[in-house]
């Protein structure tokens, strides 16, 4: 409403345009929707746009459906997926999305956050894995020098000789989570 005081002093457009911080075409059209309509026609029509599908409390009983977890909501796997999500969606509201807009509501809406499980090979030896991680825990405590703790344990797979060859990165699962699970 500055612009409309401003205008009621009977100030210039260019002199509105620089204090308001728009261009001054656009203060041409405030003045001509002004003289027309008065302080009335210069409020804001709300957010332009299309209004959402889904309530708040509707995102709440996704949120509360999500939190449960892929295998509590009828799937194999504790992954969730886009198409997942998109069923759930519509299952607990009746409203349907494409899969490929699913991921605005879970980042923008939900507070969620994108996170690709990694890779296993099934021939996978986790107590070869945990004691690689010991015998390297205490050469770090034991050495002269701290050397930085490795991001990506590098663990090599396969029972006889030569199958050690093939490296495989060493990494916990992660899956498609709200962003205040990861804080902790």
């Amino acid at each position: 409403m500055r612009a409309a005081d401003l205008f009621e002093r009977g100030m210039i457009p260019a002199e509105i345009a620089r204090r308001v911080g728009v261009a001054h075409q656009v203060v041409s059209e405030w003045r001509k929707a002004w003289r027309q309509g008065g302080r009335e026609a210069l409020r804001s029509a709300g957010p332009a746009g299309r209004k959402p599908k889904l309530s708040d409390g509707q995102l709440a009983e996704v949120a509360n459906a999500l939190a449960r977890g892929a295998l509590a909501n009828g799937y194999l796997t504790d992954v969730w997926t886009l198409p997942r999500v998109a069923e759930v969606i519509e299952h607990v509201t009746g409203v349907s999305y494409h899969p490929g807009h699913v991921w605005y509501i879970l980042r923008d809406q939900l507070d969620w956050t994108w996170q690709r499980p990694a890779r296993r090979a099934t021939e996978r030896n986790d107590e070869a894995i945990e004691h690689g991680q010991e015998a390297l825990a205490a050469v770090e405590k034991h050495s002269w020098r701290a050397a930085p703790p490795p991001s990506v344990m590098k663990v090599s797979v396969g029972d006889y000789p030569g199958d050690g060859d093939r490296v495989e990165e060493c990494r916990a699962l992660s899956f498609l989570v709200p962003r205040a699970r990861l804080k902790n």
